[in-house]
């Protein structure tokens, strides 16, 4: 597999974004979607995907603690773009059991119990979304996180056995935002308070000026631990 994904990657070593995206929904169309958090990121994914192929599944993953703005914004993606974003949602006996064994806010109590809620929340349903796929697609970036600096456009997820594509690895946020404002595509009212990334209540805080872009997720834990799962390598 390794093989195919270095081919992969030097097909596509300077196709843009767009054409990046073009060859693999041509190439699996119908195994192929778009995982997205309703970041801006996703958002200019979004954009790009449904320009070329509007019947390309995408979805997103109700934690059941996301801020009302993102819940607005489904709704707006789904009318801006005339598509019904699939949500899936964790289980709630699941749900249920950890709430009432653990506590509502376990993760503030140890980082065990904080990925414990993650895998619950976020990594099961996932695991729903991906069935019958090949390739997932992925907002990315660099620049985002420490834990991110190695990743490249196109990898082979092993825990999922599929292709995972970064199309925006490279991309800057000043060019995310360039691009969201040219294009008139429709984002969280939260990013203009101080929130570049944005999940769930209240795990997601608003930065302070300087931060890392990724400071206010998880924000009492270490910079080096702040991944939920969903792109553990």
């Amino acid at each position: 597999m390794n093989v195919q994904i270095e081919k992969l990657n030097q097909k596509y070593k300077d196709a843009t974004a767009e054409e990046l995206l073009e060859g693999f929904l041509g190439q699996f169309k119908g195994t192929i979607a778009l995982s997205s958090s309703l970041s801006i990121e996703d958002q200019a994914l979004t954009h790009i995907v449904c320009s070329i192929d509007k019947t390309t599944k995408i979805f997103t993953l109700d934690t059941g603690r996301l801020f009302p703005e993102t819940y607005d914004l489904i709704h707006r993606t789904n009318h801006k773009f005339g598509i019904k974003m699939n949500v899936y949602f964790p289980d709630a006996a699941q749900v249920e059991e950890m709430v009432n064994t653990k506590g509502i806010n376990l993760f503030f109590e140890s980082i065990e119990n904080r990925k414990f809620c993650c895998n619950l929340r976020k990594i099961k349903p996932l695991k729903r979304a991906f069935q019958g796929l090949e390739v997932w697609i992925c907002g990315l970036r660099r620049e985002q996180s420490i834990t991110r600096q190695d990743m490249q456009r196109i990898e082979w997820d092993e825990a999922n056995g599929m292709i995972k594509l970064n199309p925006l690895i490279d991309w800057t946020e000043e060019q995310v935002k360039d691009f969201i404002k040219i294009n008139g595509i429709p984002y969280n009212p939260l990013q203009d308070k101080g929130f570049p990334s944005i999940g769930c209540q209240p795990c997601t805080r608003a930065i302070f000026p300087g931060e890392d872009i990724r400071a206010g997720r998880w924000w009492w834990e270490s910079p080096d631990t702040k991944e939920c799962g969903l792109h553990k390598r």
